[in-house]
């Protein structure tokens, strides 16, 4: 689609002969300028990828806290 794009063909007929959105296409086109690449991974910005990797860690402390606090109360028990 992006190659029939970038070939001359209008957006309007890439849409309606395929039946697309032209949100989606030009999220397509987008991509294939900024990145050459059409998977999300590549198309984050670092900000992006920043904020998933934090949100992974705060995630992971979450459960070790969980986990401590489990292990208080079985220590208190005994």
């Amino acid at each position: 689609m992006v190659q029939l794009y970038e070939n001359g063909k209008s957006r309007a007929a890439i849409v309606e002969e395929y039946g697309l959105t032209a949100s989606a296409l030009d999220r397509w086109i987008k991509q294939a300028q900024t990145s050459g690449s059409f998977k999300e991974k590549d198309n984050r910005s670092s900000d992006k990828n920043e904020l998933m990797a934090l949100r992974k860690v705060n995630q992971r402390l979450k459960m070790e806290v969980d986990i401590l606090k489990q292990a208080a109360l079985i220590m208190g028990r005994k």
